[in-house]
């Protein structure tokens, strides 16, 4: 069982390397967190974002990614729901405008429960994620290997463990800005705002997106 060759998993290794590198909600919401809340809150967001992850993982496994990934109604639904969150945690950002930066603020601060909620909601409301998974984990399935509902199972599984070798360094050196940020309200207030904007272009990005 799970028997593969080296070229098998030399080929997983760097398309799942390369998935975690590419830029999106869930990087996005990582570093936004770490800059603003430090370096607890920043691996908060990130266990979160495993969680929806996970939770994608065992869809796909199941089969349930099929429905997004056939049914016009319900991808729509989903994208417009996640494509509105960002939205909202972009407007969110912009009206902060570098208060939540600032350590003597009186502006309410997320705990670090309510930021791993947050993460959890940005990864699984984004349907391109499931219709991912449901695409790319088949690929690795190989007969003989053992049964396909396994092997999905733990080659969706490994693509979070190898995020755990990728993220992890991000949020530590992200916590570095949260100090220097503190004491730079304007350019504390900047960074809201281009996180914003970054957090709305995405959510567009989304809400445009079509079925691939």
């Amino acid at each position: 069982m799970f028997d593969y060759t080296l070229a098998h998993w030399s080929t997983f290794l760097v398309a799942a390397i390369l998935l975690n590198l590419s830029p999106g909600p869930d990087i996005a919401f990582i570093l936004a967190q770490t800059a603003r809340n430090g370096q607890r809150s920043g691996f908060a967001a990130m266990f979160g974002i495993w969680g929806g992850a996970f939770l994608h993982v065992l869809l796909a496994t199941a089969g349930l990614s099929a429905i997004l990934a056939t049914s016009i109604t319900a991808f729509t639904l989903v994208k417009c729901v996640g494509a509105l969150y960002l939205v909202w945690l972009g407007i969110q950002s912009i009206k902060s405008n570098g208060a939540s930066y600032s350590s003597d603020t009186d502006v309410k601060q997320s705990s670090n429960l309510e930021i791993f909620k947050q993460g959890v909601l940005v990864a699984t409301l984004n349907p391109k994620v499931a219709i991912f998974f449901l695409a790319f984990l088949p690929q690795f399935v190989v007969e003989g290997a053992g049964p396909a509902s396994a092997q999905l199972f733990l080659h969706g599984s490994l693509i979070i463990v190898i995020s755990a070798f990728i993220e992890p360094p991000l949020v530590i050196l992200g916590a570095k800005l949260t100090k220097y940020l503190s004491d730079n309200s304007q350019f504390a207030a900047w960074m809201d705002r281009g996180l914003g904007a970054l957090f709305i272009g995405l959510g567009v990005r989304l809400a445009m997106s079509e079925r691939t």
